[in-house]
């Protein structure tokens, strides 16, 4: 089946205000630019992210903060970006902070059908309050949710026509198990191949968890800490 659509326009017909999206990327590392991008032109507003993080104030989800366009942010590290502490602090800006490897996991029990999972992260701290806890082999754990989303928007370094996709160092991290767990997933990437062209061997993500795929125009890939040595 031919999932490639012409463009991010295309690829994001549905995505409508209040809808509850997963955007893949590792800091800015794999992130959906030119879907971002798109977003930010359709003026949709009250979304409720699920992101890794959130951005610098002028790239990624930045942008979307900059515009007010994001009532909710589920993430777990927010550091690099100005905009978003200060809506933060004042309250504009509702935010879900979760250990890393369980908004991970939660991303991926979603993707799996798993209603959700006992972990021992954040017990004992502001994560656990509310939590049913449970202890396995002499250790507390809290019971944490899956997470699933309207729109699971992913970006992929080698894609097929088929929504076969592989992902590249870094963007494996979040970009694989939020595109299992989209209603809708959305994928752009770097290079659009033929159905058959990808080794079955080195495909991350399967297509059938893909319903629309796109080849981006341009791919800024910022750095976003740059350290470099003293001549």
């Amino acid at each position: 089946m031919n999932k490639v659509v012409k463009n991010p326009q295309e690829a994001l017909q549905g995505l409508q205000s209040d809808m509850t999206l997963m955007l893949g990327g590792f800091g800015l590392c794999g992130i959906p630019e030119n879907s971002i991008a798109e977003m930010v032109k359709m003026g949709v507003t009250g979304l409720t992210c699920i992101s890794n993080n959130a951005g610098v104030d002028d790239f990624g989800l930045g942008l979307l903060l900059q515009g007010k366009q994001i009532k909710k942010m589920i993430s777990s590290y927010v550091g690099e970006n100005d905009e978003f502490e200060r809506q933060m602090l004042s309250g504009e800006l509702e935010v879900d902070l979760i250990p890393q490897g369980s908004l991970a996991e939660r991303c991926r029990a979603g993707g799996a059908g798993i209603p959700a999972f006992y972990t021992p992260a954040g017990y004992g701290t502001e994560v656990a309050e509310g939590k049913e806890v449970r202890e396995f082999n002499g250790k507390p754990h809290i019971l944490e949710s899956a997470l699933t989303a309207d729109f699971a928007i992913v970006k992929a370094w080698k894609g097929d026509t088929e929504g076969n996709l592989i992902f590249k160092a870094t963007a494996r991290n979040f970009n694989p198990m939020m595109a299992m767990a989209g209603k809708i997933t959305v994928a752009e990437v770097e290079e659009l191949l033929p159905a058959g062209s990808l080794d079955p061997n080195e495909i991350h993500t399967p297509g059938i968890f893909v319903q629309r795929i796109f080849q981006g125009e341009t791919f800024e890939k910022r750095i976003e800490q740059k350290t470099v040595r003293q001549k």
